[in-house]
């Protein structure tokens, strides 16, 4: 299908040079905007981007249903879509966007999953050994936990971005937005110890210097797929059962800040959320919470 690739590629760019989104983020974009060109080609072989309309966008939702495709699916292939078009308008490569008026039903948002801090001190545990790479790894979990930061974010940081003075980093988030956020000093011990031996002994391996924060094993910029394999690998080490996900760490950092009586304006500063809706979840988080241990443990429920 002869669609403007070069439309494709401009936005795919601007995702990453201007929204400063992850790569991961962009190969989902990526994916959902191929679904939508496979599913044209498929019915009907439009051949431009142009010749999409309501009658299109309204075939496309009725074959997402038909084939039962989740509500998280459908909302984020539309979101994809939806920011596609508007950066096709907004730059004038079209006037208008087919998708502009598409309203899906409201979804109940899954409760975000989070580590109970008995938890947590099972991950910490399990990383022993005093190895360049056990050195890493303790760091970046320390990291996680104690900012609240996207794996992104910990993937890109780099060794002028962190004050240990002041026990602050510098995180560049998404859409271009810089915040500061604190950090213990149990991070910071991780992190001055890593910075001074682990990091030191896995770059002699590179070629060339750098500063970003964490490494992989040949001394390059560690990923944010690095990343989840290195939490991967230290769940793995532990008794418990559940999986784990990096956003995992970010839920929990927020679950517990407002379990000890942080304010919801404060978390959402410290997760860099541009909205307190995206925030007010965990609210629900932390209810869900107090309702299992009051029915847990009070006598008269």
């Amino acid at each position: 299908m002869a669609l403007e690739q070069d439309w494709l590629a401009r936005f795919l760019q601007y995702l990453i040079v201007d929204r400063h989104y992850s790569e991961e983020t962009q190969k989902a974009y990526r994916a959902d905007i191929k679904a939508f060109v496979d599913f044209l080609t498929n019915n009907g072989g439009l051949t431009s981007f142009k010749q999409v309309g309501n009658l299109e966008v309204q075939t496309y939702l009725n074959e997402m249903d038909q084939k039962a495709y989740s509500r998280e699916t459908v909302a984020r292939r539309i979101s994809s879509l939806r920011s596609f078009y508007r950066y096709l308008v907004k730059n004038e490569f079209l006037t208008d966007d087919p998708f502009e008026a598409v309203q899906l039903k409201k979804q109940q948002h899954k409760l975000p999953r989070f580590f109970y801090e008995k938890e947590m001190d099972a991950l910490f545990a399990a990383i022993e050994g005093q190895k360049p790479l056990d050195q890493r790894n303790r760091a970046i979990l320390e990291l996680l936990y104690a900012t609240g930061v996207r794996v992104s974010e910990c993937a890109q940081l780099t060794i002028g971005q962190i004050d240990f003075g002041l026990r602050v980093i510098l995180v560049h988030g998404k859409g271009n937005k810089d915040r500061y956020v604190p950090f213990g000093h149990h991070a910071a011990d991780a992190l001055r110890f890593y910075l001074d031996h682990g990091r030191t002994t896995l770059l002699e391996k590179q070629a060339t210097s750098h500063d970003v924060v964490f490494v992989n094993r040949l001394g390059a910029p560690i990923t944010s797929r690095g990343i989840e394999y290195v939490l991967d690998q230290i769940i793995k080490k532990t008794s418990l059962t559940t999986d784990i996900h990096p956003h995992m760490i970010r839920h929990t950092f927020a679950t517990h800040l407002l379990d000890h009586g942080a304010d919801l304006r404060t978390v959402q500063e410290l997760l860099g959320h541009s909205s307190l809706s995206t925030t007010q979840i965990y609210t629900h988080v932390t209810t869900a919470h107090l309702q299992k241990d009051y029915r847990q443990f009070f006598p008269r429920t």
